[in-house]
């Protein structure tokens, strides 16, 4: 696809005035130049031209907000004069895979005084000899060549991404410490409820236990009661008995 199509349809209904961030890699430029990008794209802070057969930057748009350009895997061996004419407030630039070959090609970056990150991967310029050292002695504002400060220690993803990482992780713990203090107070709730529960049916089982066992004692005694009286009644017909018979025995 070329670029000037690819870019029309990256705005998506958007104007260029609204376009933060443009990607257009693996496009194609039909003579090596810019295509389809233009002044009006003033709010543009990155932007990503990889892999679309550059050999020049000499069309690069005035873009006065941009921060970030990845120019990888083109074919670029010069006019970088360019970039500290057109994106002044650039502050990393990847131009891994390309044609520079002479630190006399990166002298014009010197004007890029925000420049604090700059790639230059897969270059025949980094098979110089002290090749990281001379870099750092041209181009003295850069602080990360190739991912790595002057005493190899390596560039951090982003400090913003960090900050915003360790916010959501504190936010994220408190929700989740908010959320275990609730469930132990609703099971607190749940187990004084049990609680209340299980005495109220313990009182419960006691008072019909009693009420039972007196039942059971009413019944005893009325059994033991109709026993007596049996006993009574038995005896008294035995009495009856032997009277009868001494008033036999007093007739004879």
């Amino acid at each position: 696809m070329e670029m000037k199509k690819r870019i029309s349809l990256e705005l998506r209904n958007k104007t260029p005035a609204e376009v933060a961030e443009l990607v257009v890699d693996n496009c194609r430029s039909s003579d090596g130049e810019i295509e389809g990008l233009t002044d009006e794209f003033k709010e543009l802070e990155f932007l990503s031209m990889v892999n679309v057969g550059l050999t020049s930057l000499a069309k690069l748009p005035t873009l006065p907000k941009l921060r970030k350009l990845e120019l990888s895997d083109n074919n670029i061996s010069g006019s970088l004069e360019t970039l500290a004419e057109k994106c002044a407030n650039l502050t990393y630039l990847n131009l891994s895979g390309n044609k520079i070959k002479e630190l006399s090609t990166l002298e014009a970056l010197q004007n890029l005084k925000n420049l604090k990150s700059l790639d230059l991967f897969n270059c025949e310029i980094t098979t110089l000899e002290d090749y990281r050292e001379s870099i750092f002695e041209l181009l003295p504002q850069v602080t990360y060549l190739d991912g790595f400060d002057a005493e190899d220690n390596e560039a951090p993803d982003s400090e913003a991404d960090d900050d915003d990482d360790d916010e959501d992780g504190e936010e994220g713990a408190g929700q989740l410490g908010d959320y275990e203090e609730e469930e132990e107070e609703e099971e607190d709730e749940e187990g004084s409820e049990g609680g209340e529960v299980g005495l109220s049916y313990l009182m419960k089982e006691d008072i019909q236990d009693e009420e039972d066992d007196g039942d059971y004692v009413e019944e005893e005694e009325e059994e033991e009661g109709e026993e007596e009286a049996d006993v009574r009644g038995e005896k008294r017909k035995r009495d009856a008995e032997d009277e009868g018979e001494d008033d036999d025995e007093d007739d004879d």
